[in-house]
């Protein structure tokens, strides 16, 4: 669950669309192959994209979907090498991302120990998303990804539910909330519920958010300096790439710091 871009046909730099703007230096509709993708499928400015107008290049993660579809799905075999099959390696790329997300974040709740009551449903869960990763790309196109993720999600706020219960104190709700540029400084989010919130250039420094629930929060520019995400749950790489932070935050074992901090 982890992009290995050594096994990877260079999908999310053909596959997806990206608009000029803050995260982009120009425009490039889905299915067109990014102007720096090389040859051999690698990146020609890789070590450059900050400073060369694609920020939003170093925050994406496909969570392993990428060495998924290039040697599983469609056997090693590239869209260079076989033009016909591009159409249909780009189509399932999305999907096959969202499946891996919702791999990773079951695999999480499974190390959950409060969540246990759960893990049953959970192990099930797996399973049955993995099998759907091996399936043909015709298959894996084909599902109704908003309705897996519902069931899903049933299970992962349940577990969250569970662990943040152990949080002594009452737990703030922010699900969904409108965070945009909030003053939260050295704030108390301890075991809050963060699920989907807008936290867009929030000034999160010395805010202690052990134990929060940060499924989906939007974290770009959020100054996270100094402040403490020990146990935050379903908090992922990519979220962290895209805000701030200095050598005083205090990261889940399981991420690393973001070089640009």
């Amino acid at each position: 669950m982890q992009a290995d871009c050594a096994n990877c046909f260079g999908l999310c730099c053909v596959a997806l669309p990206f608009a000029r703007s803050a995260d982009f230096a120009v425009n490039k509709p889905a299915g067109q192959p990014c102007s720096n993708l090389q040859q051999d499928f690698r990146c020609g400015i890789h070590a450059q994209l900050r400073d060369k107008g694609y920020p939003g290049c170093t925050v994406f993660d496909c969570f392993g979907a990428g060495q998924k579809v290039s040697q599983i799905t469609f056997d090693g075999t590239d869209w260079r090498q076989a033009p016909k099959t591009a159409r249909s390696m780009f189509q399932v790329f999305p999907f096959m991302r969202q499946l891996h997300e919702l791999l990773w974040y079951v695999t999480e709740a499974l190390g959950l120990v409060p969540a246990r009551p759960v893990h049953e449903e959970l192990r099930k869960a797996r399973a049955h998303i993995d099998g759907l990763t091996r399936g043909s790309a015709e298959s894996i196109t084909q599902l109704d990804m908003n309705a897996l993720r519902g069931e899903v999600n049933t299970l992962l706020l349940r577990a969250s539910e569970l662990t943040r219960a152990q949080v002594p104190g009452r737990k703030k709700n922010h699900r969904g909330a409108d965070l945009i540029g909030a003053k939260l400084s050295g704030a108390d989010l301890r075991g809050a519920s963060l699920r989907g919130a807008l936290l867009v250039a929030a000034d999160l420094s010395e805010a202690d958010l052990r134990d929060a629930d940060l499924i989906g929060a939007d974290l770009r520019d959020a100054d996270l300096s100094g402040a403490d995400l020990t146990g935050a749950l379903f908090l992922t790489q990519a979220q962290l790439n895209a805000a701030k932070g200095d050598a005083a935050t205090v990261l889940p074992p399981a991420l690393t710091r973001p070089a640009h901090w």
